[in-house]
């Protein structure tokens, strides 16, 4: 799903409906969430696995770097497992085919005849966006900038926020997830300045 569709304009005329219904703010984070994954699943279904895994692994890992009971190495570990998850998905993914060509070409240069099988792995959107997002939260942690945050549906929305799942920017946790702890009042001006701006980026597109 593109931003300039009709496709995506429909998706997001009927987000914002739900999210103008009289129901709680937890709902509405909920509403945001479905609708994120909704709008990743719309380009490849499978892909939302691969966005739930890095969800999950740094947020048990965030929770790991934030016990204070927990040991220097346990912490550590949790960390490489972060980096092992999301740094070993993105290189396969991004990658796997520029490793594979190279290696080939160095058993060639050693005399050693392979020949590699065809590399079919489609690259999935957003992935350098979504990777990078966990993984700033899992290393602010580590490093004492942040703590982990305690609401998994926050942090859900936070990795998959479809405003910028994948065209970015790569957004801090500490800027972001802030933002969900109470709810968003509507404004006209502001309304009427995110419209002014979308029509802008259309003209641009």
């Amino acid at each position: 799903m593109v931003f300039n569709s009709y496709t995506f304009l429909v998706f997001f005329a009927c987000v914002v409906a739900v999210h103008r219904l009289p129901i709680g703010w937890t709902w509405k984070k909920v509403n945001l969430l479905l609708a994120s994954y909704l709008f990743y699943a719309a380009w490849n279904p499978p892909f939302v696995i691969l966005l739930g895994l890095s969800t999950v692994v740094d947020w048990q890992v965030g929770h790991i770097l934030g016990d204070v009971n927990a040991g220097r190495r346990k912490k550590k570990l949790a960390l490489l497992c972060s980096l092992a998850v999301n740094l070993g998905l993105l290189g396969l993914f991004k990658y796997g085919n520029f490793l594979l060509v190279n290696f080939t070409a160095l058993l060639s240069s050693a005399g050693i005849e392979y020949v590699a099988p065809e590399w079919n792995l489609v690259l999935p959107v957003g992935i350098s966006f979504y990777t990078f997002q966990t993984l700033s939260y899992s290393i602010d942690i580590y490093r004492g900038k942040s703590r982990p945050w305690n609401s998994i549906l926050d942090f859900a929305l936070y990795v998959s926020f479809f405003p910028q799942l994948v065209a970015g920017p790569i957004e801090r946790a500490t800027r972001l997830l802030p933002q969900f702890l109470s709810e968003r009042q509507f404004k006209y001006a502001e309304a009427t300045d995110g419209m002014r701006q979308i029509l802008w980026g259309l003209c641009k597109k």
